[in-house]
């Protein structure tokens, strides 16, 4: 999916940024003491999951988004032999991180934007985030950490769900403003995308990423409805397709096939109710190949069966009737069983065969132009459509078929 990132979204996330930038500047001169920290704490309760969530780190690769003074970072490169790189786009915070984990082994301190700097990476073997996702739009910062973690690489991140005051999350990919408070000092205004997790979910779908699990963290003092949503997620190893939304598009297309079938007696056509002459044919169903929607309408409408490895597709033909694309794909029936017959409740019935030297005149457009296609010789006249081959029809002869013989060719060449 190209990305697609309005000025709006980006000066949102810079406004983001220089909250974080006055955030760490103001610990900076207050000398905010970091001390260490023995586990990750991923939500507010201090006695929730926490390294193990992230599975083995000895020697792997591992990237903390929005890493703050870089505690945890510090933590997994000490505690696990992991190699950490630690991601803030605050330069105040980076430089807090550095005076107090300078040689850290393991560790590396970047001052980046986390996008900018995914882009450019090697991919990681497990990328992390505590409370971090949140400030950067989705829609810009998973496309770039899809191809930044490797194949089976896991992904595990939190998120807001419920703030202090109760303030629920959006199922629309949108930002709102939130109070980011300093001890001792002024108030500073943030913008968050705070999302249903179903949305995220979809999100992280979208992007290539499979959902593991989503733990529920809950702030522990009984006033404080402060709540957050921990993802695991991984890149799968192999790319699974993700299906089609289970909700119908807006019709804009209709798709169908068009058989030909061609024996001694000429070329099979039926009358529509309408009045017009058309090949047997029709509507491809959900879950059908083209070969099998030929085998049942043929089935359907005259009592012929055949095989689908006895249709031919010639190809498609693309044609417009008002706001309705007209897809038809047409096809050549090689060999079938039985005789045409009319069939109860069908459309179309009258079942003839027609010599090719003496089709009838009120052909049906769609027919008239899988004709055309298959024989450039018929003198037909229609509608133009835009035609690309599947198969090449000179090559791919029609042969008639019966319970109990296979005639030859019954074409001839002009």
């Amino acid at each position: 999916m190209p990305l697609n990132i309005g000025a709006t979204t980006l000066d949102i996330e810079r406004q983001t940024r220089l909250a974080w930038e006055a955030y760490g500047e103001h610990h900076l001169r207050r000398g905010t003491p970091l001390p260490e920290v023995d586990r990750i704490t991923w939500g507010p309760a201090a006695d929730g999951p926490g390294d193990d969530l992230l599975g083995g780190l000895g020697g792997l690769r591992v990237l903390d988004i929005g890493c703050g003074p870089a505690r945890h970072a510090a933590h997994l490169a000490r505690t696990h032999g992991a190699h950490v790189d630690a991601v803030d786009a605050s330069l105040g915070q980076i430089e807090r991180a550095r005076a107090r984990h300078r040689g850290v082994p393991g560790l590396r301190l970047i001052h980046a934007d986390a996008v900018d700097h995914l882009v450019t990476a090697t991919p990681y073997d497990v990328v992390y985030s505590l409370s971090a996702f949140h400030f950067l739009d989705p829609h810009r910062l998973l496309p770039a950490l899809a191809p930044a973690l490797k194949p089976g690489g896991r992904l595990c991140f939190t998120v807001l769900h419920t703030n202090s005051a109760g303030d629920g999350p959006a199922s629309a990919v949108t930002p709102r403003p939130e109070v980011l408070r300093l001890a001792g000092g002024d108030d500073l205004t943030v913008h968050m995308w705070v999302l249903t997790p179903e949305v995220w979910a979809d999100l992280l779908a979208q992007y290539g990423f499979r959902v593991r699990d989503i733990t529920v963290l809950d702030a522990p003092e009984e006033h404080n409805h402060a709540s957050y949503r921990l993802f695991r997620a991984e890149r799968p190893a192999r790319i699974t397709a993700r299906p089609r939304t289970a909700r119908p598009p807006a019709a804009h297309a209709a798709v169908g096939v068009g058989a030909v079938l061609l024996g001694p007696r000429g070329l099979l056509l039926g009358r529509h109710r309408l009045g017009t002459r058309e090949l047997p044919g029709g509507t491809v169903e959900p879950g059908e190949s083209l070969q099998e929607t030929v085998v049942r309408e043929l089935a359907e409408e005259t009592g012929l069966y055949a095989d689908p490895a006895d249709v031919r597709l010639l190809g498609m033909l693309l044609d417009r009737v008002g706001d309705v694309v007209r897809v038809t794909f047409g096809a050549l029936v090689v060999r079938w069983r039985g005789e045409p017959a009319d069939q109860p409740g069908e459309s179309v019935g009258d079942w003839r065969w027609w010599p090719l030297d003496a089709l009838p005149p009120d052909l049906f457009e769609c027919s008239a132009q899988i004709l055309t296609t298959w024989r450039t010789d018929l003198p037909i006249d229609h509608a133009p459509a835009h035609f690309t081959p599947v198969a090449d029809p000179e090559t791919a002869l029609p042969h008639a078929g019966s319970p109990d013989r296979t005639a030859p060719p019954a074409r001839t060449d002009p």
